[in-house]
């Protein structure tokens, strides 16, 4: 019998009794859209997440997690089931609806719980995931219409043609956001000279740059609370630190009353900070610390070092350099910078009678006493910065000391047993001073983490050296990412693998006491913080 006989029977036993062709099809078509729409709306959040930084979203596909993406157990099975379309096209119709149904009642499930994953629907956001579904309903409808002018041949390749869009998906988001580059080049270079017209139109302004691998925010924050008990000050928020965030903060936020704004910079390469610099001009620079963070978009410890020395390099003469004295990367290089601006490097050891308590840090300098509601001595680090560079736009020490007394540290959101929520971001340096901090509690202690990324060549030994701190300090160690586990578990065996946030908990319900502490460290799932935070 033929190919045109078999369809045509087929159709007439299992389809006809009960509806007609175009009912068929229509809900062929509903259920591929509504799973579609939970694939587009990942891959746009997935972009992003990384910034649309195209090195960036690369990078994301070396870790485990990317990995499985692309290597989806879902999405192998659509392949095959493609290939096997043109052996026998009847099981596509018979068994594709069934993946479609049980897709879209996930995503209905999904937005019911509120845990479907979706993009903040920007406007760059929004009219990309527009011009996906645009372009697949363009591609389906286009190609349904050439195949055949047999009705019965275009209606046999239909889901054929619903299979093709769906595995592309990610590939046409993708591509779009890469077309999108050039306009969103043009209109961050038209938003930053605004910003930038704007900010030279304030001459009284004191414009501040904060950078760093690390202590960014923690450092702007500080400086924000103290300069505000004497000064009009605005800061960048706290997750706005790219060039297009800061521009836009400047033309939404800056007015003429402010004396001083703050802004704090990051990077992923090489001109970025410079790029910055050139538009908000800063008179003091703050350069908090440099680690290996980012080297998988920089490309070396060498092109990180450049990068955050870009803040130092755009100071004007006589401009105001504050430096992180601690940290051997900034000495290695600052002592090059002489006679153009004013060198100030903060050694922690300026502070004497230094205690750290669990909630508190205090310490003196000269004759003034400090005491400031941070959690570990690794914040002294950033709170000698930020007095630092307070003194030098006219604080008294008494003045910087009282206003420290606002400073508020909001990261414990359990007391029994002590959660401390450390998820905003990781680094080296971050984890291994928050391990240090939990030394101060007398139970059990647990740290609950991803495996760091965009680490490049240094991933390894970072995440050995993050296995002895965790062996000297844990009880328990909770990996949920497998990137770089096995450096993690070769130093210690009170390392687990488990990414499941309910399993998380119940491994977690042993510590229970006053003492016990949990540290929930970089970008743990949210079901993790919500489940403690109430």
């Amino acid at each position: 019998m033929t190919l045109k006989g078999r369809c045509l029977i087929f159709w007439r036993k299992i389809y006809w009794k009960n509806c007609n062709m175009l009912t068929i099809l229509t809900i062929f078509f509903l259920l591929w859209f509504a799973r579609t729409a939970k694939n587009v709306l990942f891959w746009v959040y997935l972009w992003q997440l990384k910034e649309y930084h195209s090195k960036r979203f690369a990078d994301h596909f070396r870790t485990a997690k990317g990995r499985s993406l692309l290597l989806d157990k879902l999405a192998t099975g659509k392949i095959i089931l493609l290939l096997l379309f043109f052996l026998s096209p009847l099981i596509v119709f018979i068994v594709l609806p069934f993946i479609y149904l049980s897709e879209s009642l996930k995503t209905g499930y999904g937005l019911y719980k509120k845990k479907l994953i979706k993009p903040v629907f920007t406007k760059k956001a929004t009219v990309i995931i527009f011009l996906v579904f645009l372009l697949e309903i363009f591609f389906i409808i286009k190609s349904f219409s050439i195949i055949d002018e047999k009705i019965w041949l275009s209606i046999l390749y239909f889901p054929l043609l619903l299979l093709t869009a769906d595995l592309l998906t990610p590939l046409i988001v993708s591509l779009l956001v890469l077309a999108f580059q050039p306009l969103s080049w043009t209109v961050k270079k038209t938003v930053m000279a605004k910003a930038k017209r704007k900010r030279n139109s304030l001459q009284n302004l004191t414009v501040i740059g904060i950078t760093g691998s690390y202590g960014k925010t923690s450092t702007k924050e500080f400086l924000a609370t103290i300069l505000s008990s004497k000064y009009n000050v605005l800061k960048t928020k706290k997750n706005i630190n790219a060039e297009i965030g800061i521009a836009k903060t400047i033309l939404g936020e800056l007015k003429p009353e402010h004396q001083i704004l703050i802004a704090e910079i990051g990077a992923y390469e090489r001109e970025k900070i410079k790029e910055v610099c050139g538009m908000i001009r800063p008179k003091m620079g703050i350069l908090t610390g440099i680690n290996s963070q980012h080297m998988a978009t920089f490309g070396s410890q060498e092109n990180i070092i450049k990068g955050k020395f870009e803040l130092i390099d755009s100071l004007p003469e006589k401009g105001i350099a504050i430096v992180n004295g601690n940290n051997d990367y900034i000495n290695e290089r600052i002592g090059g910078y002489k006679g153009k601006t004013e060198n100030i490097i903060v050694n922690n050891d300026i502070a004497k009678n230094v205690l750290v308590e669990k909630e508190q840090l205090s310490f003196q300098i000269n004759n003034a006493s400090f005491k400031i509601n941070v959690l570990g001595k690794h914040n002294l680090d950033n709170i000698l910065l930020a007095i630092a560079a307070a003194q030098k736009l006219g604080m008294s020490l008494q003045e910087i000391s009282k206003a420290c007394l606002d400073i508020k540290d909001n990261q414990i959101i359990k007391k029994i047993p002590v959660i401390i929520n450390a998820s905003y971001s990781a680094n080296p340096t971050g984890v291994t001073a928050d391990l240090e901090y939990l030394k101060l509690y007398a139970g059990k202690k647990a740290i609950v983490m991803p495996c760091l990324i965009e680490l490049g060549e240094s991933s390894k030994e970072v995440h050995k050296k993050i296995g002895e701190k965790i062996n000297e300090v844990c009880d328990l160690a909770v990996i949920t990412t497998k990137d770089h586990f096995a450096e993690i578990r070769e130093k210690t065996e009170k390392a687990v693998f488990i990414d499941n946030p309910q399993e998380i908990i119940k491994r977690l319900e042993g510590f229970k006491n006053p003492e016990d502490v949990i540290l929930l460290e970089g970008r743990v799932p949210k079901q993790l913080i919500e489940s403690y935070a109430h």
